[in-house]
């Protein structure tokens, strides 16, 4: 990953794939699961917090996030994104109450604050500004394996030696990410010295106001992410499929499919209309997974799903990097996954409460998860101005140089 040679695969940029594919996998591979260890504990009414609470937290987290991967470095948190995911892992075991449960879901959402605002600054720091998308779909692409794998092998471990088990599982995943992390090079420079003081938040350095197009396209459209987080599971086993976790194995597996060539495809022919294309996608798979009456058809919905998600994700995030000011790196990703996070919990929230625990409402819920994603193109074709954030971009620098 080298910027001046153009060079993208080097050891430092697998290294850091790997940790990500054991990061996402120590996290997911408990979603299946919770919806039912919830529901054990007394708080079935409650299961829309399960993703809700975490995502929450995720979102308050990335002001700081954001403002220490500018300061102290990209490294320094991932590893604490990281390393929180080993101490809550650790500590699910010991819950015994519904309240206690939902406070260390908050808490978990520390982890998904920190470490992919870290990755993806590491990653735009040494790419070169023609391969960017490209280098995002790879490392998008090993966080989507470890989201694919993870709910399976979760699932297996759940079934096969009990639930604390898994957990424990997870939390040697979030590990073996961190020891990855501790041998890579530091790619900020005039990095300093952690003190509490950085951790004071300024009103300008909650929102980059040069990032609001992505933020809003990643909020349209992963609302619907956190409406299949919280009720596939519910869905699948009442559709007739077994194993909670394989409709998220099938949209995952899809979306490597087609991560590494969408990545290519919006550094040739431009962020927006791969945008476009990905949204309008994910609006067909939303109606299709309403229309399912049978687990082949909820598969394939799972499918196209994933093909929309793959096309988004390298996209919006290069497409951030983009629009945002080198120095501002860390707070420009920082505020598209404050608006990422924003969407799947606000997602989550509200696909809970319409489905309320009913099997009649699971179209309903899918329906208007299709109607929110389809105005995400509506904004792309009709709202969004590329002069306007030219504009904003002046502005700020010359703001900049008068300080």
């Amino acid at each position: 990953m080298d910027r001046s040679s153009g060079k993208v695969y080097t050891m430092q940029f697998w290294l850091l794939c790997f940790s990500n594919l054991l990061f996402s996998a120590s996290f997911n591979m408990m979603i299946p699961e919770l919806p039912a260890y919830l529901s054990s504990l007394g708080g079935e009414d409650y299961k829309g917090y399960i993703i809700g609470l975490f995502t929450l937290m995720a979102g308050l987290s990335r002001p700081f996030s954001g403002k220490l991967t500018d300061t102290i470095g990209r490294i320094p948190v991932m590893v604490f994104g990281s390393l929180v995911c080993v101490v809550c892992s650790l500590l699910y075991p010991l819950v015994s109450s519904v309240g206690a449960f939902l406070l260390l879901r908050f808490f978990h959402g520390f982890s998904t604050g920190f470490k992919p605002t870290g990755t993806s600054a590491y990653v735009a720091d040494l790419v070169p500004f023609t391969r960017r998308g490209e280098a995002m779909g790879v490392v998008g692409l090993f966080s989507t394996i470890g989201l694919s794998l993870g709910p399976s092998i979760g699932g297996s471990i759940a079934n096969a030696w009990g639930i604390m088990t898994m957990f424990r599982f997870s939390a040697v995943f979030a590990l073996l990410s961190v020891v990855i992390l501790i041998g890579m090079k530091e790619t900020l420079h005039n990095r300093q010295s952690f003190r509490p003081r950085l951790l004071k938040i300024s009103r300008h350095e909650i929102l980059e106001p040069l990032v609001w197009a992505p933020m809003v396209i990643t909020f349209l459209t992963y609302f619907s992410y956190g409406a299949l987080l919280t009720i596939i599971p519910d869905f699948s086993a009442y559709l007739g499929l077994q194993n909670k976790g394989l409709f998220f194995t099938f949209f995952t597996a899809s979306s490597i499919g087609i991560r590494l060539l969408a990545g290519k495809a919006s550094d040739r022919y431009g962020r927006v209309p791969m945008l476009k294309i990905s949204a309008t996608l994910m609006a067909i798979s939303m109606v299709m997974i309403g229309m399912a009456n049978a687990p082949a058809a909820l598969l394939a919905g799972a499918l196209v799903y994933g093909v929309a998600l793959g096309i988004n994700s390298p996209a919006v995030t290069a497409w951030t990097i983009d629009l945002g000011l080198p120095e501002h790196r860390g707070r420009a990703l920082g505020s598209m996954y404050i608006a990422l996070e924003a969407g799947i919990g606000l997602g989550a929230f509200c696909s809970a409460g319409w489905y309320n625990n009913r099997p009649e409402h699971f179209p309903m819920v899918f329906y208007i998860m299709a109607g929110v994603t389809i105005f995400a193109t509506i904004y792309l074709m009709f709202i969004y101005r590329n002069k306007y954030v030219r504009l904003m971009r002046k502005m700020i620098r010359v703001r900049l140089r008068s300080h």
